[in-house]
């Protein structure tokens, strides 16, 4: 009899375990459906495959404005980070060389230059990654664009509005600016933006932003894309959105999964903005939104997917630092006052039945 309990204690034990173990490694090794694979570990034969892709593919050599591409791998923690900068050649430091491997390191620069950078999470697949649609210097920000670290190339990893390598992500994405960047840029810390495509957007306005938006306190362009904080926001991350400009910028004939989470996504950051005590005038400039374009995902130009992100890169300036007239866009309208709808006649601004109702949610 006693044996017999404790055999049944021991299994009642191991059977703890192996369900608390199951949710302690459920963000990196949790897989969704069609989603994408753990991220890539540094020295893994899947990250020195994709290396080779993001250093050979796409835009690289001169950029359009004829500032250097340099096309680099960020070891951070383990994990093998690919990304291109784009910058004069007198601000790149001894270590920017394509191929290159950069360790972190948290020793301050010895000097700072006058340029920025906008740094750009692009969308599932990695197509804007090669295409660059950020690179050169616009607006005295250098282009900088990451590639996410798993074989579909998904930032946050998983699929669809279900990212669960969003806050490992995030992460990574910190460290590089804070520890790599310095490294190889001359540049000023205290001038990095943000811009998010399509699932780069998911990840941005899910993730880092809830996570590190009060470091920065910059701006960011949440392109064809949206959600709502799927971590706990960052102490001061509501009073930050009464200081930091951030534009959600869609399509009438957006996605229809999207056409929940955008919502939300706006709903959620306006909340979370009052909440901290930030006034509606202060709110509406900061925090705005469009969906202008008739065009389908991404395709603010009403042409396609490329050509749309790249206007929208031609027009951040106007956006972020301007009146927020985007020239063959639209005009970046506070979410307090946004009527505007999908062709399907749900809200840009206003959560509604299905959606998120502006709570933050873990995936």
């Amino acid at each position: 009899m006693i044996a017999s309990l404790n055999l049944l204690t021991i299994s009642l034990i191991l059977f703890a375990i192996s369900i608390e173990s199951r949710y302690l490694l459920k963000p990196r090794q949790a897989k969704v459906r069609g989603g994408a694979s753990e991220t890539f570990k540094t020295g893994s034969q899947a990250a020195i495959r994709q290396a080779k892709v993001a250093q050979t593919r796409g835009a690289l050599g001169k950029a359009t404005d004829g500032s250097q591409i340099v096309a680099m791998t960020a070891d951070i923690d383990t994990f093998a980070l690919q990304f291109k900068i784009s910058a004069p050649q007198d601000s790149l430091l001894p270590a920017a060389k394509n191929g290159a491997v950069i360790q972190p390191s948290t020793t301050a620069p010895t000097s700072n230059g006058v340029n920025g950078a906008n740094v750009l999470l692009h969308g599932d697949g990695g197509q804007t990654f090669f295409d660059f649609s950020n690179q050169a210097v616009q607006n005295n920000l250098m282009g900088v664009v990451v590639l996410a670290p798993n074989d579909k190339m998904f930032w946050g990893g998983g699929a669809g509005s279900l990212r669960t390598d969003g806050a490992l992500h995030s992460t990574l994405v910190n460290k590089l600016i804070t520890q790599v960047l310095p490294q190889v840029m001359n540049m000023d810390p205290k001038k990095v933006f943000f811009t998010g495509v399509s699932g780069g957007s998911l990840t941005l306005s899910g993730f880092f932003m809830p996570m590190f938006a009060e470091n920065y306190n910059t701006g960011a362009i949440m392109s064809c894309g949206g959600l709502s904080p799927q971590v706990k926001p960052s102490e001061n991350f509501g009073k930050t959105l009464g200081t930091m400009k951030i534009h959600f910028q869609t399509t009438t004939q957006e996605l229809t999964s999207l056409q929940s989470t955008i919502p939300g996504a706006i709903t959620t950051y306006a909340d979370a903005a009052k909440a901290a005590g930030v006034d509606d005038k202060t709110l509406g400039t900061k925090l705005t939104a469009d969906s202008t374009p008739t065009g389908s995902h991404c395709a603010f130009d009403g042409r396609g997917f490329v050509s749309g992100v790249q206007r929208m890169s031609d027009t951040y300036g106007s956006i972020i630092f301007g009146d927020g007239n985007a020239k063959g866009i639209g005009k970046a309208v506070s979410v307090l006052e946004n009527k505007q709808t999908f062709a399907s006649g749900i809200p840009v601004c206003k959560a509604v039945a299905g959606t998120l109702k502006g709570k933050a949610t873990r995936p």
